[in-house]
Formats: C-alpha cells, structure tokens, sequence
C-alpha cells in the first residue's frame, strides 16, 4: 500500500465506506490492501483456519466474529499458514491470541482485542458471503485498505 487511508478518502470520499470501530493494529504490516474475502463465524475458527490454508493471492480476509471477544478467532498457527499462503491481511471483528507472534509475522492483522482462550472447531458459519460491521458492508472482490489510522472499503454496487 502507498498511499495513506486519509490521502485514499480525501481522493475518493464518497465512493469508500470508512470503518468507524477502533480496531487494534496487531500483525507485523500495519499498513496492507488487496480484494476482499469474508466469513461470518461467531466463537468458532475451523472456517477461518480452513480458508487461511489456501492461496491467498494478496487477499484480505474479513472475519465477521459478532463482535464477540469471548474466544480468538485467529493465533499464531493460522496466522503463520496465512503469511505462507499468500494473505495480505486480516480483519477480525472478533478477539485473536498470540498477540506478540502475530506482531511479528509479515501480514496486516486488526482486531477488537485479544483472548487466549481457543474457540471452537465445529466449521459453524458462512464462506464469501456479504457481511456488514458497523454499518460497513463487505463484499467479497471489492478492495479493503487499512493503516494505522483505519479501514476503507469500496462501496458495494
């Protein structure tokens, strides 16, 4: 990413949608883009871990955790198979776990906060469907930004 999220919205405004949650910049890439890809689990990651462990091709993965910080979502584990596959990032309106290992891998990780606590393996939840985080939707294709000051997303069409 070359250009800052506010430079990106002074240029585009109304075309982008602006993240108004205050996610926590945890991966190593403060700064990261590319198309989106989503899932919407609650309290439940086999999804998350399954996805992550395929070609990521520059994709952002937007994980719709219900806001719930009652269980991570992603820890150092799937973050480490994300980097190898190919991710450029992770946004998880969710909790995630090993805060400091994920600092230190080569990939864009935000979040509400963190949990050591696992989450369950059911594989309960949806794969590259729209999600909406407050009041943002997200639909899988269209591009994410984000840096230390937020996230953007194209609108949908």
């Amino acid at each position: 990413m070359t250009i800052s999220t506010a430079d990106l919205y002074d240029e585009r405004e109304e075309q982008l949608q602006s993240l108004p949650l205050q996610l926590q910049t945890i991966g190593g890439n403060a700064q990261f883009s590319g198309p989106i890809r989503t899932i919407r689990c609650r309290e439940d990651n086999a999804l998350v871990k399954s996805t992550l462990a395929t070609p990521g091709n520059g994709a952002v993965l937007v994980i719709d955790g219900g806001g719930s910080l009652n269980s991570a979502l992603v820890g150092d584990i799937i973050g480490a198979s994300a980097v190898e596959n190919g991710w450029a990032g992770i946004v998880v309106n969710g909790a995630i776990r090993d805060r400091v290992a994920l600092g230190g891998l080569a990939i864009g990780v935000k979040a509400l906060g963190s949990n050591p606590r696992k989450s369950a393996k059911a594989g309960v939840g949806e794969v590259d469907v729209e999600v909406e985080i407050a009041g943002v939707r997200f639909q899988p294709g269209r591009t994410l930004w984000a840096d230390e000051d937020g996230v953007l997303v194209e609108r949908p069409v």
